[in-house]
C-alpha cells in the first residue's frame, strides 16, 4: 500500500499542528516520523489512521482519497506507546477482538490468532491476561492484535517508550524483521534518533509541524540539509561554531578567534562564496586528539561512556567542542590538548535562515 500525503494540515483552533506536509511512503517501506515532542508527528500519524480529520490536504492510500473514510474502513493496524491491552480478556481475547468485530468465524479466528502468536514468540501465552506479563509480552500481543487483522499499513506511536533499554533493543530488531517479512507499508513515529536510525528505510524528519527533511538515514546523517537537523540528529550531538571561510590564493581556511583550519575546496568554497560568517558543525567522531592537530583547547569535562570518553573542550570563551577519547588516553579535567578536524566531514550553514551550504 502506498501512502501519499499531499499539502496536509491540522489545525486545532489558532494552533497549526501540521503544516503544509507533502510526502509518499512507498508499498512496503518503514518511514519514521522523528521529531521533538510537539513537532506535529503523532498529530499526522492519527491523520492517516483517520483518528483526526485533516484541516487541508489529502490522504492517498494507492489511488483512494481517504480523508473521510472511517478508521475501521482503512485496513489499518495500530500499535499504541500504552499497548491499550483490554485488562479483563486474555491475550487471545485481545489478540482475536478486532476479527470479532468484523465477523470472522471462531475457526478462522483461532487460526489466525495462533499464527500470529507463535509467530510473535507467545503462542504459549494465549490464556494469559495483560496484568500477568511482562512488558516486553504485553507489546508483543499489542503488535499481533495490530497483524491478525492482516492490514495493509501497520502504524506505530511510540511503542517501545515503556519498554528497558536491553528489551527496546531486542524488540527493535523483531518488528523490523516482521515488518520486512510481511512486506507492509509501516509507518512508525518516535522522538528517539536512535530507534529511526537503525529501523527506517526513510526517516521524515518534523520541527514545529513542517517537514524538514524526507531522507535516508544515511543521508540525514552525512548530509544534513538544515541545521535543525544536524543538531538533532546523531548523539552526541554535532558541535557548532562560528567561523568566517576565507580564500587564500587556492586554498579555504574557517577562522575564528579560536581556530584557523585549512577547508577541502568542495566545501569550502561553497562557504566562502556565501560571504558572511557561517555555522562550521563538525561531528564529535570526527575529531581526533592529536599532538600535531592545529586546535588547542583545554578539557572542561570527562564523561565516561564506556566504549569512549566524551570530553568537554574549551577552546576559549565562546568555542567549545564535545569530543570522544579513547578511555586509556586517561584524559582528566584541566588536561590541555591538541585537536584534529576530519575537515572532509565538516558541515556549513546559513545563521540566518538555517539552511546547509553544501547540500541543497
Amino acid at each position: 500500500m502506498r501512502i501519499t500525503l499531499e499539502s496536509l494540515t491540522k489545525r486545532f483552533g489558532t494552533v497549526v499542528g501540521v503544516d503544509d506536509i507533502t510526502l509518499a511512503v512507498e508499498d512496503g517501506e518503514f518511514v519514521a516520523f522523528l521529531g521533538p515532542s510537539g513537532c506535529g508527528k503523532t498529530t499526522t500519524l492519527l491523520m492517516i489512521a483517520g483518528i483526526y480529520k485533516p484541516t487541508a490536504g489529502t490522504i492517498r492510500f494507492s489511488e483512494r482519497v481517504v480523508n473521510q473514510v472511517p478508521p475501521k474502513d482503512r485496513n489499518i493496524g495500530m500499535v499504541f506507546q500504552s499497548y491499550a491491552l483490554y485488562p479483563h480478556m486474555t491475550v487471545f481475547g485481545n489478540m482475536s477482538y478486532p476479527l470479532k468485530l468484523k465477523k470472522v468465524s471462531k475457526e478462522e479466528q483461532m487460526l489466525r490468532v495462533q499464527e500470529v502468536a507463535d509467530k510473535m514468540g507467545i503462542g504459549d501465552l494465549l490464556d494469559r491476561r495483560p496484568g500477568q506479563l511482562s512488558g516486553g509480552q504485553q507489546q508483543r500481543v499489542a503488535l499481533g492484535r495490530a497483524l491478525v487483522k492482516q492490514p495493509d499499513v501497520l502504524l506505530f506511536d511510540e511503542p517501545l517508550s515503556n519498554l528497558d533499554a536491553r528489551l527496546r533493543l531486542s524488540m527493535r530488531g523483531e518488528i523490523k524483521h516482521l515488518q520486512k517479512e510481511l512486506g507492509i507499508t509501516a509507518i512508525y513515529v518516535t522522538h528517539d534518533q536512535v530507534e529511526a536510525m537503525t529501523m527506517a528505510d526513510r526517516i521524515a524528519v518534523m520541527n514545529r509541524g513542517r517537514l524538514e527533511a524526507f531522507d535516508t538515514p544515511d543521508d540525514l546523517y552525512d548530509r544534513p540539509k538544515t541545521l535543525f537537523i544536524a543538531g538533532f540528529v546523531g548523539n552526541p550531538p554535532m558541535n557548532f561554531l562560528e567561523v568566517e571561510v576565507r580564500q587564500e590564493g587556492d586554498a579555504f581556511y574557517a577562522v575564528n578567534e579560536a581556530l584557523r583550519v585549512q577547508v577541502p575546496p568542495q566545501r569550502g568554497e561553497p562557504a566562502a562564496r556565501h560571504g558572511r560568517r557561517v555555522i562550521l558543525g563538525i561531528r564529535p567522531e570526527d575529531i581526533t586528539l592529536s599532538d600535531a592537530g592545529e586546535v588547542k583547547g583545554e578539557v572542561f569535562l570527562v564523561e565516561p561512556l564506556g566504549r569512549d570518553d566524551l570530553l568537554d573542550v574549551h577552546l576559549d570563551a565562546a568555542n567549545r567542542l564535545n569530543v570522544l577519547a579513547d578511555p586509556a588516553a586517561r584524559i582528566r579535567a584541566g588536561d590541555g590538548i591538541a585537536l584534529a578536524l576530519d575537515m572532509r566531514r565538516v558541515q556549513f550553514f546559513d545563521p540566518q535562515t538555517g539552511q546547509s551550504l553544501l547540500w541543497r
